[in-house]
C-alpha cells in the first residue's frame, strides 16, 4: 500500500507499541499480538497470507503438540513418582539429596513444558523443605532457574528453539536437531547447579523456617472481608481507638456501609452492625480476629459459620496456573464454589495491592488463593489442572487406561526425530495421535492442556518474521547493532566474537521484560542479517543460537520467565531477590555461551 519506507516507519512504530504493552501489561499478551498483525495487515505491510501464516507454522503446532504430550506423560504421576523415588534413595544428606532434586528437574524440563514440570515439582520442593527444615525461600527460585536452563537441553526444551529452528528453515538454512543443544546445554545444567547450590546455601534468605506450608503461610498476608455482627464488641467503637493494627497487625483498605465506600479519615469512622471491613491481615490473625471480635469471614459466596468453623474442612493454599480458566474471572464468574465445592477466604497478589472485594477481583496466573474444602474433596481440588495445591503430594502412580503409552511416547518422539525416521512435528504429531486414540488422555483434556496464550501469541508474532525481512527492518535494526560492534571493535576483538556477544546481550536484556518468544521471532532476521555484514559472511547459525539460548536464560526479573513468576508468592520473594542473584548467572551463561557457541557451531564462511 505504502512505499517501503513508510511500512518500516509503520514497522518500527508497531514495534515500539509491542514493546511497551508487553512491559506494562497494558491488554494480554496474545491480544497486543494479534493486534500489531492487524495493523500490519490493515497499512498492508503484510498480506493476508503473510498474517495467517503462524496458525500454520510447524512450529506452533510442534509446542501445541508438545503441550498435549506432556499434559499425558503429568497424569499419569510417572513424574513425581520418578523423581521422589530418586531422592528418596540417593542419601540423607541434605545436598545431596537437593542437587538430586535439581537435577531430576533440569533433565524433565528438556523433555516436557518447563512450566509443567514447575508446577509438578514445587509441591516436591515444599516436601524437601519440610523434610530437611530450611526456607521455601532458599529452594523455589533455584528450582525455576533448573527449569530455565534445563529448557536449553534439547530443540524441545523450549519454544524460543522451535521457533528459531522452523525460521531457519523457512530461510534455507537448515534445521537443528533434537539434541543439537544438548552439549552447551549440559554445561549450563552443570554450572546452573552449583550455582543454585551455592545461593540456595549462602545468599538467599530464609523468611520462614516452618515444619508446615499452612504455618509459613500464616506469616503472609492476604486480602479478605469481614462484617460486624450484632454481637460484636467493635460496634459503636471508633477505628482510631481499636488498635487493630498493633494487636492484630491488620491493614484496613475500606469499609463498607450499604452503597457507601470510606477509604479515608477511617480513624474516626464509628463501627455499625452490617459494616464490611475489606482488610489484609495474615491467616493465624485472621482466625484470632474473627473469633475475638465476632465478625463472619465472608467468602466469594456467602457460608455458614457451621461450614466455616467444622472439623471436616482444610485449610490449603494454591497458586492459579498458566493455563487456568480461572485467569481473567472473577470467583463469581467462575462459580468457584460450585465447580470445586471450596470456598475462597482470601487471596494474594505478588507486588500489587488489592483493593476490590474478593468475589470482585479478576484473577491472575500466579495469584495465591486461600481455600477452605472439606477433607474429602481435597483430591478433587488437587486434581485440578486450573491450580496447584501448595501441599504434601499423594505419591503413586494413576493406572489409567495404557497409562505406560504416555510415559513412553516422548522418549521415541525424540529417539525417532534423533534418527531423523521422522522430523519432530511429525513425531510430536503421531505422538498426539496414539494418545487421544487410545483413550491415555481424552480430547477435553488435550484441549484444556494446550497454553492457548502461548499458541496464539507465537502464532501472531511469526508474520513479524516476514515483515522485517519486507521492509528492511533487520538491516535498519541490524546496521545500528553493526555500527555499535565496529565501535567496540576499534578497541580489540574478533567481528564474529562482538557480533555474537552483543546478540546475546541484547536478547537476554529484552528476555528480562518482555516474552522470550517475541524477542526471538523479531531478533532471529537480524541475526541472519548480521552473519552477513561480516567481512567473510558466514552461516547464520552461530548467532541464531545465541538468539536461543539469551532468550531461554532469563534469570533477572519475575516476569522475565513464567516459571519465576510461579515461585513468587509461595517463596515470598521480592523483585531484589532476582536481580540479586539472576544477574550474576545471566553474565556468567553469556560468558559460557560466548566461550562454547564458536567451538559447537563454528563460523563457516558462505561464498
Amino acid at each position: 500500500m505504502f512505499g517501503t519506507e513508510i511500512n518500516l516507519i509503520i514497522l518500527l512504530i508497531v514495534f515500539a507499541m509491542l514493546i511497551t504493552f508487553f512491559v506494562f501489561e497494558v491488554f494480554a499478551l496474545e491480544v497486543t499480538a494479534l493486534t500489531g498483525t492487524a495493523i500490519l495487515l490493515l497499512f498492508g505491510v503484510i498480506n493476508i497470507d503473510d498474517a495467517l501464516s503462524g496458525f500454520s507454522n510447524k512450529a506452533v503446532i510442534t509446542i501445541g503438540a508438545m503441550f498435549i504430550l506432556s499434559r499425558s506423560l503429568v497424569k499419569t504421576g510417572f513424574l513425581e513418582v520418578f523423581a521422589d523415588f530418586i531422592y528418596n534413595h540417593v542419601g540423607k544428606n541434605k545436598w545431596i539429596t537437593i542437587t538430586t532434586f535439581l537435577l531430576v528437574v533440569s533433565i524433565l524440563s528438556g523433555l516436557i513444558n518447563n512450566t509443567a514440570a514447575v508446577a509438578i515439582f514445587i509441591p516436591l520442593a515444599i516436601n524437601l523443605c519440610q523434610r530437611f527444615h530450611i526456607s521455601p525461600t532458599k529452594l523455589l527460585l533455584p528450582l525455576s532457574y533448573a527449569a530455565i536452563f534445563g529448557g536449553t537441553l534439547t530443540l524441545i526444551g523450549t519454544s524460543t528453539n522451535l521457533i528459531i529452528s522452523d525460521f531457519m528453515d523457512q530461510q534455507g538454512h537448515g534445521s537443528f536437531s533434537i539434541f543439537e543443544f544438548t552439549r552447551v546445554g549440559s554445561v549450563f545444567i552443570l554450572i546452573g547447579i552449583i550455582y543454585n547450590l551455592i545461593i540456595a546455601r549462602f545468599f538467599l534468605p530464609s523468611r520462614a523456617i516452618v515444619s508446615s506450608l499452612t504455618q509459613k503461610y500464616h506469616m503472609k498476608k492476604y486480602l479478605t472481608e469481614f462484617k460486624v455482627k450484632d454481637e460484636s464488641p467493635l460496634i459503636g467503637k471508633e477505628v482510631g481507638d481499636l488498635k487493630l493494627d498493633e494487636d492484630y497487625g491488620i491493614d484496613i483498605i475500606k469499609i463498607l456501609r450499604g452503597d457507601k465506600t470510606l477509604s479515608i479519615n477511617l480513624n474516626e469512622f464509628s463501627i455499625r452492625v452490617g459494616d464490611v471491613f475489606l482488610v489484609q491481615i495474615n491467616v493465624e490473625n485472621l482466625i484470632k480476629f474473627k473469633n475475638d471480635m465476632k465478625v463472619s469471614l465472608l467468602s466469594e459466596i456467602k457460608m455458614n459459620q457451621e461450614e466455616l468453623e467444622g472439623n471436616n474442612h482444610v485449610l490449603v493454599e494454591a497458586i492459579i496456573t498458566e493455563q487456568s480458566s480461572l485467569i481473567g474471572k472473577t470467583l463469581y464468574q467462575f462459580n468457584f464454589r460450585r465447580k470445586l465445592s471450596s470456598f475462597v477466604l482470601a487471596i494474594k497478589r505478588q507486588t500489587e495491592l488489592l483493593r476490590e472485594k474478593v468475589a470482585h477481583i479478576k484473577l491472575k496466573f500466579s495469584d495465591t488463593l486461600l481455600i477452605l474444602v472439606p477433607r474429602n474433596k481435597l483430591n478433587r481440588l488437587k486434581s485440578n489442572s486450573d491450580l496447584i495445591v501448595l501441599e504434601e503430594l499423594d505419591l503413586h502412580l494413576r493406572y489409567e487406561r495404557f497409562w505406560w503409552i504416555s510415559i513412553i511416547v516422548i522418549p521415541m518422539v525424540m529417539i525417532l526425530s534423533a534418527l531423523e525416521i521422522v522430523s519432530i512435528t511429525e513425531g510430536a504429531i503421531f505422538g498426539v495421535i496414539v494418545v487421544l486414540l487410545l483413550r491415555s488422555i481424552t480430547i477435553q483434556e488435550a484441549y484444556k492442556s494446550i497454553n492457548w496464550t502461548v499458541i496464539f501469541l507465537i502464532a501472531a508474532l511469526i508474520p513479524f518474521n516476514k515483515a522485517i525481512i519486507k521492509t528492511g527492518a533487520d538491516g535498519y535494526i541490524g546496521n545500528i547493532i553493526q555500527n555499535f560492534a565496529d565501535y567496540l571493535i576499534s578497541f580489540g576483538g574478533s567481528e564474529f566474537i562482538v557480533y555474537l556477544s552483543l546478540l546475546y546481550f541484547v536478547t537476554f536484556i529484552l528476555s528480562a521484560f518482555m516474552s522470550n518468544a517475541a524477542v526471538a521471532i523479531i531478533l532471529a532476521p537480524i541475526g541472519i542479517y548480521l552473519a552477513a555484514q561480516l567481512p567473510v559472511p558466514i552461516d547464520p547459525k552461530p548467532f541464531l543460537v545465541a538468539i536461543c539460548f539469551g532468550a531461554s536464560n532469563s534469570f533477572m526479573t519475575p516476569i522475565g520467565y513464567q516459571t519465576n513468576l510461579m515461585v513468587y508468592a509461595p517463596g515470598e520473594y521480592k523483585m531484589k531477590d532476582f536481580l540479586y542473584v539472576g544477574f550474576p548467572l545471566t553474565l556468567i551463561f553469556w560468558y559460557v555461551a560466548i566461550k562454547l557457541i564458536p567451538i559447537y557451531w563454528p563460523a563457516i564462511p558462505v561464498y
